[in-house]
């Protein structure tokens, strides 16, 4: 199985060591669900990157929006340029649901405008999960 290869000048420090080893102990133990904390900047996205390394598994990676699963796909690809990182988000630019307003007997159709190239990497992304093993996705909530 290929395998996931971290490639970065940086070494885990601070309290990035203990929080690995934490998170593989959970990983270990089978813990369904564990958090990372930490405030901007305190090298959150490099120590799931070590993990990623460590377990070797096709990894999901579930950002809040678009923005930031936008930068984490951009920060995991440089830190596994070897391994297959994609992105899975929404696929529409716009999306206005129907929506009927009783008060003047409105109804209003359904309106979106899909975006090709996201749509793209939508496919590519679970193409992936096909062929390969060594598959990290970003992926936003709005999308799952």
């Amino acid at each position: 199985m290929p395998a996931f290869k971290l490639v970065s000048p940086y070494i885990p420090q601070g309290d990035q060591p203990e929080a690995i080893n934490q998170l593989m102990a959970g990983l270990a133990a089978g813990d369904r669900s564990q958090v990372l904390l930490g405030v901007t900047g305190s090298g959150k996205t490099f120590t799931m990157a070590n993990i990623v390394a460590k377990v070797n598994r096709p990894t999901l990676v579930i950002a809040h929006n678009k923005t930031l699963a936008a930068q984490l796909y951009s920060e995991f690809k440089e830190f596994f340029p070897e391994n297959a990182v994609h992105y899975f988000v929404s696929y529409y630019d716009y999306y206005q649901p129907e929506a009927y307003i009783p008060q003047s007997d409105t109804y209003i159709e359904k309106d979106a405008s899909i975006n090709e190239e996201i749509d793209r990497l939508r496919h590519a992304s679970t193409s992936a999960l096909f062929e390969r093993r060594d598959v990290l996705i970003v992926a936003s909530v709005s999308c799952i």
